[in-house]
């Protein structure tokens, strides 16, 4: 449980974007994000501690989208993509493993674009 007593709260966040590189200056610049570039495609940033709470990423021609994506944990992302599938949503990421957790996405009826993340 989180301190707000739900457990389906934001949890990470990722921006993924043609000019990653731009993005990180412009992030780092605007709210003063330490940012840990990790390769040439991906960089964490986080708060003043040194935890990382996001993401910067480079789109290329196979990403699964641009623009950003708010991660909200779940119990397990599979069960979680099926059920927002069943609720009238699309798949867009399908789940993948990541060293920390495992992640998804998929657009709401709406279009928004939702991530899923459990660890």
């Amino acid at each position: 449980m989180t301190s707000t007593g739900h457990p389906h709260t934001p949890e990470w966040f990722d921006i993924s974007t043609p000019d990653a590189s731009r993005a990180r200056r412009f992030y780092q610049e605007m709210f003063g994000w330490p940012v840990n570039v990790l390769d040439e495609t991906y960089a964490l940033v986080g708060d003043d501690d040194g935890r990382p709470t996001g993401g910067i990423g480079q789109a290329g021609p196979g990403s699964p989208y641009t623009g950003i994506v708010v991660y909200f944990r779940v119990d397990d992302v599979d069960s979680a993509l099926a059920l927002a599938e069943r609720l009238g949503g699309t798949r867009v990421m399908e789940p993948t493993d990541t060293p920390g957790s495992r992640i998804a996405t998929f657009a709401d009826p709406d279009g928004n674009l939702i991530g899923l993340l459990s660890r």
